[in-house]
């Protein structure tokens, strides 16, 4: 059976990027390494089209096989929870609708999408029968077209179709998922107890930090991305420069995106200015908003029993020669030494002290004067192009 690693490339292999859509359309200058090893599914979208889970997993899947077809390793990386469980486990088998059923759930909606009426819309979709559209996340059209499509095509909503997981999780001889111990973890299941169906060996690990160096790294990421010119400001000024509003599709939802669009829109109501305070509120909600999903992401992946935890603060080689020597290996059992092992406890008293009292410390915008440069980019580039106003601009 063919191996397949879901982690992160390294050489003589081809990387495959599992992600949530708008990270695929990213507007970014490629570094060294896209060159050296050669990586699939990226900047395959306009910023302006949907692009479904199922789409994206029936192209991850082709790019799977075209790889291996060439006799090269695919290694899939990515942070996306529901992308990698459909990516390993398969679709939902839910029947595809028909030009007319798509014509007349298209009919049905267009006035409220037309009118930003989201909330009638939703209400018009759980009245038809589906009561799990009122959680979808706001102005997410897309998904709430396809709820009603499937409604209008089998009388029944997306919930009630059954998920390969859902079979894979019932063969487990382990814990059921929501089986946690009293403080809160997880048990540690292990790779060989699982009985799997599944087409590739995979081979899939979680690489995390302590959660307070976890924190500060992607603080310190976020700041990364707001330098140079083609940071993220600059990016979102391109979306809504093409007619882009923030909130309002795949792309403009992603975290960064969205509160740096809000961010120069509210901006540009005042002429391109904006003080270091406006700008330090943006900086926090955008790092605010990216540690809450690394958040979430622990939590999805702690109820995940095929990865391997990793302990990401140790020293990169040793990490590397870990998988390397996994994917080697040719037993049944994989032992991970206890120095690179990441526990997947949620949290012990020290961290969950340490968490509350956790505050962003900057290392590149600290004082007024270091915002200086971008509050000039705002002025004389951020907002140069005519953006549409929008009522609701956080700052």
């Amino acid at each position: 059976m063919a191996k397949s690693l879901v982690l992160t490339p390294f050489r003589c292999t081809e990387a495959l990027i599992l992600d949530q859509p708008s990270h695929q359309i990213e507007i970014e200058r490629y570094p060294s390494e896209y060159l050296e090893v050669p990586h699939h599914l990226i900047d395959i979208l306009h910023p302006s089209e949907e692009y479904s889970v199922g789409q994206f997993c029936n192209d991850a899947r082709q790019a799977t096989k075209d790889i291996l077809k060439r006799g090269r390793v695919p290694i899939v990386t990515g942070g996306t929870g529901l992308y990698l469980r459909w990516y390993i486990y398969g679709k939902p088998d839910v029947p595809k609708p028909s030009q007319e059923v798509t014509a007349a759930v298209h009919d049905m909606l267009v006035n409220f999408e037309t009118e930003h009426d989201w909330e009638a819309a939703v209400e018009m979709v759980v009245n038809a029968g589906d009561p799990k559209a009122c959680s979808l996340p706001r102005n997410d059209w897309y998904r709430l077209r396809r709820s009603l499509e499937i409604l209008k095509s089998t009388g029944l909503p997306p919930s009630s179709f059954r998920i390969p997981y859902d079979s894979f999780r019932e063969n487990l001889n382990s814990p059921d998922v929501d089986d946690f111990l009293e403080d809160g973890s997880s048990p540690d299941i292990a790779i060989q107890n699982i009985e799997t169906d599944l087409d590739y060996d995979f081979l899939c690990f979680f690489l995390s930090s302590p959660r307070v160096a976890l924190y500060r790294s992607i603080d310190f990421r976020c700041e990364d991305m707001l330098s140079g010119p083609n940071g993220v400001l600059s990016e979102a000024r391109w979306l809504l420069d093409i007619g882009l509003l923030p909130n309002t599709n795949p792309a403009t939802r992603a975290i960064g995106y969205r509160q740096a669009m809000e961010y120069l829109l509210y901006c540009s109501r005042y002429g391109g200015e904006s003080s270091p305070r406006d700008f330090y509120g943006f900086l926090n909600r955008f790092q605010t908003a990216s540690r809450n999903f690394a958040k979430r992401q622990m939590t999805w992946f702690r109820c995940e029993p095929i990865y391997h935890w990793l302990n990401a603060s140790k020293p990169l080689d040793m990490i590397l020669q870990c998988i390397y020597d996994a994917y080697e290996n040719e037993t049944e059992t994989l032992e991970i030494p206890e120095s690179l092992r990441m526990s997947k406890d949620v949290l012990d008293s020290r961290e969950a002290s340490e968490l509350k009292i956790y505050r962003s410390r900057n290392r590149q915008f600290v004082t007024r004067e270091d915002c200086a440069s971008v509050l000039e980019w705002i002025r004389s580039e951020g907002c140069k192009s005519e953006v549409p106003c929008m009522e609701g601009a956080v700052v």
